[in-house]
C-alpha cells in the first residue's frame, strides 16, 4: 500500500481520482453527483497540484475494489461479499475492503432480509403500524424486494404506506436500528418455531414423495431393517406407480393424459402385469396400441431410466393432487378422503 494513503480523507481520494481520470474523465463522473458535491470536490481539486502515479493507481485500485464490492453486498449480502472477495484476494485484503465499506454495510440495517421471501416478510410485518412498514420497506435492501413485498399488502394498506414512504423525513438510525433488531428477532423466533414443528413421520414422507425412486427405496430398505414398523407407517403414507390401482378410472385417464407415449413405456418396462393391463384399460384403443408397439420395440433398459419414467407419472399424480382435481387414498383412509 503507499505510505500515507490510509490518512487521507474520502474527499482528497475523490479529487485525486478525478484528477488521474483526465479532464473527460472527470466530467463524465460529473455528470452524477450533486451541484454541492462538485462544489466540493472541484476545490478539493484545485488544492491537488501534483497526482504521483503510484499515488494514482492505489486510489484507482481502491476504487474498482470498493465498486465491485459494494456489488456483491448488493446482490448477496455481507456475508456473500466476504465469501467473494475470500476467494479471490484472501483474508485480509477482503478484511482491508469490508472494513473501508463499514459505512455502506452500517447503513443497510435490513441487510438480513435480502434473501428472505417477500410473503414471509409480509407475514412477519402482519400487525405492525403503518409507520413501521413505510420505514421497513424503505429501508429494505433493493427496491425490487420492496416493490415485491409492497404488493403483497392489502390495496388499503397499500396506498397508506405508499403515502408515508414519499412524506418520509430523515429517520433517526437508532430507531431504524431498533425496529431491526425487533424484526429480526422475530424472524429468527419464526424459523425456530418452523423448526420444532418439522420431523416425523408425515415429514419424512413428504421429502420421500418428492424424492427419485431410488432416494425413495434405499431409504426405505434401510428403515425396514431398522424399524419395520416405522417403515411400514411411512410407506402407507407414499404414493408409489404400483399405487396407480388404488385411482379410479377418470383419475387415471387424467393422469395419462399429460404423459408422453415413451415415458408411459419406459415406466411400464419396471411395472407388474396388474399395473400394465390398468393402464390399458384406461387408454382409447390407438392409444393402447401405439403403447404396445412401443413396449415391442423399445430395447431393454437401465432401472435408473425406468425409475425415473416412474418418478414422472408419479410427480403428475401429486402434482394433479395438489390441484385439487384427484383425491388418492393413503393409509388405508379412503373414507376420510372423501366429502359426501
Amino acid at each position: 500500500m503507499v505510505e500515507g494513503l490510509a490518512s487521507l480523507s474520502g474527499r482528497r481520494k475523490a479529487a485525486i481520482l478525478l484528477v488521474s481520470l483526465g479532464s473527460e474523465g472527470a466530467a463524465h463522473v460529473f455528470q452524477h453527483l450533486s451541484d454541492e458535491t462538485i462544489e466540493k470536490l472541484t476545490i478539493e481539486m484545485a488544492r491537488t497540484r501534483e497526482v504521483k502515479p503510484e499515488e494514482a493507481e492505489a486510489i484507482q485500485r481502491e476504487a474498482i475494489e470498493n465498486a465491485v464490492a459494494r456489488g456483491y453486498l448488493a446482490d448477496g449480502g455481507i456475508a456473500y461479499a466476504r465469501e467473494v472477495l475470500q476467494r479471490a484476494m484472501g483474508d485480509q485484503r477482503a478484511g482491508e475492503i469490508l472494513s473501508r465499506l463499514a459505512t455502506v454495510i452500517e447503513q443497510t440495517p435490513f441487510e438480513f432480509l435480502r434473501e428472505t421471501p417477500p410473503d414471509q416478510i409480509v407475514a412477519f410485518l402482519r400487525g405492525e403500524h403503518p409507520q413501521t412498514l413505510a420505514l421497513v420497506i424503505a429501508n429494505l435492501p433493493s427496491t425490487d424486494l420492496a416493490a415485491k413485498v409492497m404488493q403483497l399488502m392489502p390495496p388499503e394498506i397499500q396506498a397508506d404506506v405508499a403515502t408515508r414512504i414519499a412524506v418520509m423525513d430523515k429517520t433517526s438510525p437508532d430507531v431504524i436500528k431498533d425496529i431491526a433488531n425487533v424484526l429480526r428477532e422475530k424472524l429468527q423466533m419464526g424459523f425456530q418455531q418452523e423448526y420444532a414443528a418439522a420431523g416425523g413421520v408425515q415429514a419424512l414422507a413428504d421429502i420421500l414423495n418428492a424424492a427419485d425412486r431410488g432416494t425413495e427405496r434405499n431409504i426405505l430398505e434401510h428403515l425396514e431393517q431398522a424399524n419395520a414398523e416405522l417403515a411400514d407407517e411411512v410407506r402407507s403414507m407414499l404414493f408409489t406407480f404400483d399405487d396407480l390401482l388404488q385411482l379410479d378410472d377418470r383419475s387415471v385417464q387424467l393422469v395419462l393424459k399429460g404423459i408422453e407415449t415413451k415415458d408411459l413405456a419406459l415406466a411400464l418396462r419396471g411395472a407388474g402385469e396388474e399395473v400394465r393391463e390398468w393402464i390399458f384399460a384406461n387408454l382409447s384403443e390407438r392409444a393402447a396400441e401405439m403403447l404396445r408397439e412401443e413396449l415391442e420395440l423399445m430395447p431393454p433398459q437401465r432401472r435408473r431410466i425406468v425409475e425415473e419414467a416412474q418418478s414422472k407419472v408419479v410427480a403428475a399424480v401429486r402434482a394433479l393432487e395438489d390441484a385439487g382435481e384427484i383425491v388418492i387414498a393413503r393409509g388405508g383412509n379412503a373414507d376420510e378422503e372423501l366429502v359426501l
